[in-house]
């Protein structure tokens, strides 16, 4: 069980993204998890005893990628394979909440560092266990495209290529699975 007293989000956005951040980023995001109804029980009963661990683990994962430490050695593919119940709707409330609590915390340059390789690796571990028919929600992939034009300073003529804005809506991707988001 997560101390669910970490869940406050900082005074300020962060503009800029270190360890200690992400740390706080992985806990408050943790929290969010384990006190979610669909996604809570999965993590419990994988990672019951284990949270700390797991905390440290997905530090050097997040740092590994956004900081490139490089002192992630692990392998996300197999780490996932052995959860045989999950399903789209488990990716989709994932993504919510991580996405979510990326742009609460990070100043939108910072957060589009976490949200892309986020999408990514969503779209890569959806495809391994659904098999490579499996349609990405069509949201999903116009957000990863949205963002890969962000990060590389490009804007598109028409309007819906924009980066979507989310405020005051439901939350990506939940609409897209059928999932209510019981927003936290």
């Amino acid at each position: 069980m997560i101390d669910s007293a970490i869940q406050s989000a900082p005074t300020g956005r962060i503009s800029q993204p270190s360890e200690a951040n992400i740390r706080e980023l992985v806990e408050v995001f943790y929290a969010r998890v384990d006190d979610d109804p669909l996604l809570g029980p999965i993590f419990a009963r994988e990672l019951t005893g284990r949270w700390d661990a797991h905390f440290a683990k997905m530090t050097t994962f997040w740092s590994s990628l956004v900081l490139g430490t490089k002192d992630y050695r692990g392998n996300v593919q197999e780490a996932h394979r052995p959860l045989g119940d999950i399903e789209p709707q488990h990716f989709a409330r994932w993504l919510t909440l991580f996405l979510d609590t990326v742009e609460t915390r990070y100043e939108p340059a910072a957060a589009v560092q976490f949200m892309e390789p986020a999408l990514r690796i969503a779209q890569s571990l959806q495809l391994s266990k659904f098999g490579w028919d499996y349609r990405i929600p069509e949201a999903q992939t116009a957000l990863l495209d949205s963002l890969k034009r962000l990060r590389r300073g490009e804007r598109e003529a028409e309007p819906s290529a924009e980066l979507p804005d989310r405020s005051g809506a439901t939350p990506f991707p939940v609409n897209v699975a059928g999932v209510d988001s019981g927003k936290s």
